[in-house]
């Protein structure tokens, strides 16, 4: 069965009862994330989680089948996390679907993939699979998923507050929700005791937002500013800024230009397209022109190497977490030279 990013809610209950693989694909990596814990939070008993990195099946396709198909150590239930780029996991699923013994359930990530990648066409026509695309949501989806969240927690959020949160997260629904988290504690907040908050008591909780430290490095390599990447990378290891949320942050960034990319008709205007993004809110009026200057260096095939360089990059990380900064700071460099062979920085 196929889903897209409106009506997956609706299928969400009944692909969990009856699907055993789920192809989660499209750039909105957060939204297929959270479309991943939703199935999980749904089936009876979830059991293990099993890991596994795309790149580990695409050296071994027979690895996926034999462990979705063996038991727990101590014969409880499991699951299977696959976080893969494109088609990696192509092969494995092949050979999964062809066993005679109902597996348990496998959730693949693959947000550097679309609904017309190989992969999800093996999948999309079987009633015992789920496709679903996500795409980056606009800042206008995001406020309205946050005061949701928000009321689920017991809080009173106005528009203006969880715009700020949705923005500070950089659109990003699991940030988003770690924020509202600790606002609820902090505010003694429930569902039987709902608060109202206010902007001292947002202040006292996110007086700093992640982003105010991710950003100036993000923009720095994706506009391919090489006199400043030095600074960046210095103040990178001086204040420990967490490189999986550095990652997340490019991810984020990449993810918004290919929609960006996406909404433009060929040969518009730069500038009046971004003018009407901002007037329709989806992005922030301040971040117009360093998008502008981004969207010129990474178009078409280059913004697609990026992402899959992204996603080859997360996975290197989670497999090796201990020399994460370097392999960060390593592919910042790479990335930044990519984007100076069209900038004139």
């Amino acid at each position: 069965m196929k889903a897209t990013q409106k009506d997956f809610a609706g299928l969400a209950a009944r692909a969990a009862a009856t699907a055993k693989v789920f192809f989660f694909c499209g750039p909105d990596e957060s939204g297929a994330a959270d479309a991943a814990l939703r199935i999980i939070s749904l089936l009876p008993d979830p059991g293990e989680r099993i890991d596994f990195a795309g790149a580990d099946l695409r050296k071994d396709p027979v690895r996926l089948s034999d462990e979705a198909r063996s038991t727990s150590l101590f014969g409880g239930a499991r699951h299977i996390w696959v976080r893969a780029s494109g088609d990696e996991a192509h092969d494995a699923v092949s050979n999964l679907l062809e066993g005679e013994v109902e597996p348990c359930p496998v959730l693949i990530l693959a947000t550097g993939a679309t609904d017309k990648s190989r992969t999800a066409k093996l999948l999309a026509a079987r009633a015992d699979a789920l496709v679903a695309m996500f795409h980056p949501p606009d800042l206008g989806a995001i406020t309205a998923a946050v005061r949701t969240e928000a009321g689920v927690a017991g809080l009173r959020l106005s528009s203006e507050l969880a715009e700020r949160i949705a923005r500070g997260a950089g659109l990003d629904t699991r940030i988003a929700r770690s924020e509202i988290a600790k606002l609820a504690l902090y505010c003694d907040a429930a569902p039987e005791s709902p608060r109202t908050v206010t902007a001292t008591e947002l202040d006292a909780v996110a007086a700093q937002t992640a982003d105010d430290d991710f950003t100036p490095i993000v923009d720095a390599v994706l506009s391919g500013r090489r006199g400043l990447l030095a600074a960046e990378l210095n103040r990178m290891r001086a204040t420990q800024i967490n490189p999986v949320g550095l990652l997340l942050a490019l991810e984020r960034r990449t993810a918004q230009l290919a929609a960006l990319a996406a909404r433009m008709s060929p040969g518009e205007n730069l500038a009046r397209f971004l003018d009407s993004e901002a007037n329709a809110r989806r992005i922030f009026w301040r971040d117009k022109a360093v998008l502008a200057e981004q969207l010129r260096n990474w178009r078409g095939h280059r913004l697609e190497r990026l992402a899959q360089r992204l996603m080859a990059l997360h996975q290197t990380m989670l497999s090796n977490s201990a020399d994460g900064e370097l392999f960060l700071a390593q592919e910042l460099v790479t990335i930044t030279r990519m984007a100076c062979s069209t900038s004139t920085r």
